[in-house]
């Protein structure tokens, strides 16, 4: 397994993986896609040899991005990395790419001493991934509630250094 930062020529194959993560990943087209790794501040996609199997896509603080999400943590925190996205290709699931990809943004994290921010849908339920965040120190930190869907929004704040 390797990771790289997203390039414009791997939207396709993100969103195929998009696509396999719905409802929880939001549905998406490819010029979207395109778009969300053009205004990135961390996009990374996992290869197993040439193969794209696993994607995260995250955005800084006050970048032009219509996410009512997105907009809630801008309205409530001053420095995040945001998570608009990350996902796992169905044959690839329960192989442990979810928690690398996890690993290496909070890394990145810690380097650029930065909290990372994330939603998971409550209704419709996702435990999955509520179990996933939470085993990465992730707490709630408030709850969105929109038409036809709710969130329960994350926040996995820095460890304390001495």
């Amino acid at each position: 397994m390797q990771s790289r930062p997203l390039l414009q020529d791997d939207a396709s194959s993100v969103w195929e993986i998009n696509e396999q993560g719905l409802p929880g990943t939001g549905k998406v087209s490819v010029e979207e896609i395109s778009h969300l790794i053009e205004i990135s501040e961390i996009s990374l996609g996992v290869f197993e040899q040439e193969n794209l199997v696993g994607v995260v896509i995250c955005l800084s603080p006050n970048v032009d991005y219509g996410s009512l999400n997105y907009a809630w943590f801008n309205e409530k925190y001053q420095d995040f990395i945001y998570v608009d996205r990350v996902a796992v290709s169905t044959n690839h699931r329960g192989q442990g790419i979810g928690s690398y990809i996890y690993q290496e943004l909070i890394n990145i994290s810690e380097q650029k001493q930065i909290p990372i921010t994330a939603e998971v849908n409550l209704n419709p339920p996702n435990p999955g991934s509520m179990r996933f965040h939470h085993r990465f120190n992730f707490s709630e930190v408030g709850i969105i509630h929109h038409t036809d869907k709710s969130v329960t929004m994350l926040l996995r704040q820095l460890k304390n250094r001495n």
